[in-house]
């Protein structure tokens, strides 16, 4: 099963990292049993191949029709260009904002209108940051079938935020794959996967702590 085989993978190199009697403190504020680092998948050769292979079927699996990858800016960058290379398919990339010099462009790569895209994330949380993604790559013609992550947190606002903007994503593996994984390995004890699980279902409340 690919969701565990990655889960097992992050887990193995601390791409996924779980503390939940020392949270971290995210930029927001909140606090956090889980820290995740996609890019420590680049340094691993291992994991690495797992996880772009894994990237590679599931675009031909869920987006039979994809005809280029676009990567978010930074870190999709990387395995939008290593899925592209193993699928024989172009890649490009967007821009958290256009470049303020030469064509000023946002989005960097060939891109003619009506292209068939799929997007390549490494990490969703609220969604916010790869619907932008989604918006400039329609507003430039592209077809967008959808979005290929490798993990998502399944948080509730995500999970409604693409829903509001049409648009599907397909995860390699996810929150609650990862923690069953670890509880069964002993990286944490079975009585957290309740406390973890209350997390991902309102980050903003902090009774999990306590628990």
């Amino acid at each position: 099963m690919i969701a565990r085989k990655v889960a097992e993978n992050l887990l193995k190199i601390k791409a996924v990292f779980l503390r939940p009697d020392e949270p971290f403190t995210w930029a927001s504020g909140i606090k956090s049993p889980i820290y995740c680092d996609n890019r420590l998948i680049l340094t691993s050769p291992e994991a690495r191949d797992v996880v772009e292979s894994a990237i590679a079927e599931t675009v031909k699996k869920e987006y039979p029709e994809a005809e280029a990858l676009f990567g978010t800016s930074t870190a999709g960058i990387a395995h939008a260009a290593i899925a592209g290379h193993i699928l024989k398919m172009p890649m490009g990339y967007v821009r958290g904002s256009s470049k303020d010099h030469g064509r000023n462009n946002k989005i960097e790569g060939k891109l003619e209108p009506g292209t068939k895209v799929v997007v390549v994330e490494d990490l969703i949380s609220t969604g916010g940051s790869v619907i932008d993604v989604v918006d400039s790559l329609r507003e430039a013609g592209a077809e967008v079938l959808g979005i290929v992550s490798i993990y998502t947190y399944g948080m509730k606002k995500g999970l409604e935020r693409l829903a509001a903007a049409n648009v599907k994503n397909v995860s390699l593996t996810d929150f609650d794959t990862t923690i069953s994984v670890a509880a069964e390995i002993g990286y944490i004890k079975e009585e957290d996967v309740a406390r973890l699980k209350a997390f991902r279902d309102n980050p903003s409340d902090e009774s999990w702590i306590k628990a």
